[in-house]
């Protein structure tokens, strides 16, 4: 070949190489500009599980702790679970900035000998619980108090525990005080039958920091401060998604959960109104004030707590006050669309038909007149559709020396004993005994228990201690299930006329994303025919012979309701087939408790007046929901809202519905009667969710199908049920008639291209120039 031929030839494969550049060049700045080439996302490594003991004693608290590093190149939310003999015990979210490594901590103490396996993510280590040689005494401890729990640095600290002998004859016991694991002080009592003592120990505060308390098999602590400086704890309820929420103190940029020892004074800290999104919107601080911004005088420990609503749920009701509108609740958690019952074996889902009443209590010294009618509002926050029913206003009468209260609601209790108003006792009995502790399910059988704690001073007075919980959809499989348990003993309450259980309680139904995940461990197996997924609360009594049995499904405990607790009403008169009045209280789900109190006062007259509504739907924020359908017009809805009768005022986000009370025609209280007030409202919605209870299958998020009272349940069969639209045809023509279409789906966004392919393709076309030329070299003529 001449080597004008090959440098001919080579000028060739030069153009070409030239343009296979430039194409790989225009399509990177091309893909570029389309923002292809986005930063590795947050990618997480776990390392260092640290157990701080390895021989603990039983009943002794120790600390797991893990590290968790980000190698992604943004910042993530990482969640932890901590296994514990492959049964996940508790879970943590944390922010993990880019690059970065965040330790995560537990507490855990065992109250069974043996060998603990831990798993975090994918690494594990063990531990064995070995117990102190007992002594054999009658003496039971309890009620350990420490005061103060936090304490300036030189001054004293006062430890105490009650002790009671609990057998028939004289008996000793040695009381030991132990202080971060080591001894402090030993104590020996005797005491008489049934004669109880308390056990007073002082210890000076000499070391800052927090210090671990234990008093034989009972634990506590406390924290030494420097002398002028108190604790300011800042935590936001519930979790964001995130893990974590911004906010100011005096003007610094803070994120919670926030603990700082700070010097007394003056401090100021402000949330912001919305989270990140938007769409979550501050409701009130942990004092009830609703300004997201607050300044306190720091001159003790303090605990501060910001609620924010959590999208999740169902039209949000506020109350006029005087001066504006005022959050209440969200209402009828209870009507919620799509309850699945039973997973059979063959995969099909059976549905609860639920039931859309809620009573809510209405706090009187908010709610004031405005031009002699009484203004409260339901407003849908959360991309959800709403079917509001009846909605009503009922002013109670009621003795001065009486509270009321109503029920919660659930589909299996017999309707007679649902929105009733009781009259109850301002001093109800405090149980005996309250333990609360979580039991493992296998095959529906109760296998073992673990965590059981004294909840007596939990459950004794509402001030928003509450009890703990696990959500059971975090179970390990859908055979061996974490579910919770509250045992109670209530006293002597033979003579009591009747008996009602007050309770004020709070859900949390935990993320909707984990429902997916809890379900699909239903469907990626065969089940039994009626296997329940999210059973439902049950409550036991003791039988002639000291067995547990459950009480009649009429008469069963109800869920309460999610975002703010509330105190209700359960009646238990007739229950007890014995003298023996234990109860005992078991939930699936994350139910924990605020307060218990046992009431046997005999139900008082009260004097109940009912106001309809003057009712108005109007759009109060544009929304981008992409729910579609027949839904109500704007305007006067008065007449949807006077009775149940399947005639809805149909919404979605950005809809609310104002309404009116008239008190014009209200009797005052007689003498010797005071007043409540209550908001019956029915009212069911659906979640943006298209697969109804969270199985297969595609719905849409769609009006149709609707709801109605007789329907089995949700959604119903359609070749076999329907809506009746026959009875209701006037109401469709006249009210729904704003129509709004479904968008159109959007194509993707095209996946990344990352910036190493297009280097290694200029690499490999710069190869094969260079191996082009080599031969051309070795071969030319």
């Amino acid at each position: 070949m001449s080597s004008r031929k090959a440098l001919t030839k080579l000028k060739a494969i030069l153009v070409i190489d030239i343009v296979i550049i430039a194409v790989v060049g225009a399509t990177y700045v091309y893909l570029q500009s389309q923002n292809a080439f986005a930063a590795r996302p947050a990618e997480f490594i776990l390392s260092n599980l640290i157990i701080t003991s390895s021989e603990p004693d039983l009943g002794e608290p120790i600390t797991i702790s893990v590290n968790v590093t980000n190698i992604g190149e943004v910042e993530g939310g990482y969640v932890a679970n901590l296994t514990i003999n492959n049964v996940v015990r508790e879970n943590q979210t944390v922010a993990v900035p880019a690059g970065e490594t965040v330790t995560m901590q537990f507490t855990d103490a065992e109250t069974f000998e043996g060998n603990y396996q831990v798993k975090i993510g994918d690494l594990s280590g063990t531990f064995r619980v070995k117990a102190a040689p007992p002594e054999d005494t009658t003496i039971a401890l309890s009620n350990l108090e420490i005061d103060p729990h936090e304490v300036w640095l030189g001054n004293t600290v006062s430890i105490n525990v009650t002790a009671t002998n609990q057998g028939a004859e004289n008996d000793s016991l040695t009381v030991r005080l132990l202080i971060d694991n080591l001894f402090v002080e030993n104590n020996r009592i005797t005491l008489a039958p049934s004669e109880t003592t308390i056990v007073q120990f002082t210890v000076n505060a000499t070391v800052e920091g927090s210090h671990k308390v234990r008093v034989n098999t009972l634990f506590g602590s406390f924290k030494t401060v420097p002398v002028g400086t108190y604790t300011l704890s800042i935590l936001i309820s519930p979790t964001p998604d995130e893990g974590y929420a911004g906010f100011t103190l005096n003007g610094q940029d803070q994120r919670t959960p926030y603990t700082e020892v700070l010097p007394g004074g003056t401090y100021t800290i402000a949330f912001p109104s919305t989270d990140t999104t938007g769409q979550n919107a501050f409701l009130y601080w942990e004092d009830g004030s609703t300004s997201p911004t607050r300044t306190i005088t720091l001159n003790k420990p303090t605990i501060l707590v910001a609620y924010y609503e959590k999208g999740t749920s169902c039209p949000s009701l506020y109350i006029w006050n005087g001066t504006g509108f005022v959050y209440v609740s969200e209402v009828s958690n209870h009507g919620w669309l799509g309850y699945t019952r039973y997973v059979n074996a063959d995969g099909s889902l059976e549905y609860w038909r639920n039931n859309p009443w809620d009573y809510i209590p209405l706090d009187k010294s908010q709610l004031q007149l405005n031009n002699g009618y009484f203004n409260l509002s339901l407003t849908q926050n959360w991309d959800e559709i709403f079917f509001v029913d009846a909605a009503y206003l009922l002013v109670v009468d009621h003795p001065v020396g009486q509270n009321v209260y109503s029920t919660m609601v659930e589909q299996y209790i017999d309707p007679e004993y649902m929105g009733k108003i009781y009259t109850v006792s301002k001093n109800p009995l405090t149980p005996v005994s309250a333990f609360n502790e979580k039991v493992i399910v296998v095959n529906g059988t109760v296998t073992s228990s673990y965590d059981k704690v004294d909840a007596l001073s939990a459950i004794s007075k509402a001030d928003g201690v509450f009890t703990t919980g696990f959500n059971g959809k975090y179970s390990e499989a859908w055979n061996n299930q974490t579910w919770n348990r509250l045992t109670l003993n209530l006293g002597n309450l033979a003579s009591a006329p009747q008996t009602n259980l007050v309770v004020k309680a709070i859900v949390d139904w935990g993320a909707p994303e984990s429902y997916y995940l809890w379900m699909n461990k239903f469907y990626s197996t065969q089940v039994p025919d009626k296997t329940e997924p999210t059973p439902v609360p049950f409550m036991e009594v003791k039988d002639a012979n000291g067995n547990w049995v459950r009480v009649p499904e009429s008469r069963q405990f109800p869920l309460p309701p999610d975002g703010v607790a509330r105190t209700y009403v359960v009646n238990l008169t007739g229950l007890f087939p014995t003298n023996d009045y234990s109860l005992r209280i078991s939930n699936f789900w994350n139910v924990t408790f605020d307060y218990v109190g046992v009431d046997t006062s005999i139900q008082q007259n009260v004097i109940v007046q009912r106001i309809n509504p003057q009712a108005n739907l109007s759009q109060v924020f544009l929304s981008e929901s992409t729910s579609s359908g027949n839904f109500t017009r704007y305007g006067d809805v008065t007449e949807l809202l006077l009775n149940e009768d399947d005639e809805f005022v149909i919404g979605r986000q950005g809809d609310s519905i104002s309404l009116q009370y008239n008190a014009g025609n209200l009797t005052a209280p007689a003498p010797g009667m005071e007043r409540d007030y209550f908001f019956f409202v029915a009212a069911w919605f659906k979640v943006e969710y298209a697969n109804y209870g969270f199985g297969p299958g595609n719905n849409g998020f769609t009006v149709d199908p609707l709801p109605f009272r007789t329907m089995s349940g949700f959604p119903y069969p359609l070749d076999k049920e329907s809506y009746p639209f026959d009875d209701h045809l006037g109401y469709f023509q006249e009210y729904n008639t704003r129509i709004i279409s479904a968008p159109p789906e959007q194509a993707p966004p095209p996946e990344p291209f990352p910036i190493t392919w297009v280097i290694a393709i200029i690499v490999i076309v710069i190869v094969a120039n260079i191996a082009i030329l080599v031969y051309f070299r070795k071969h030319r003529r």
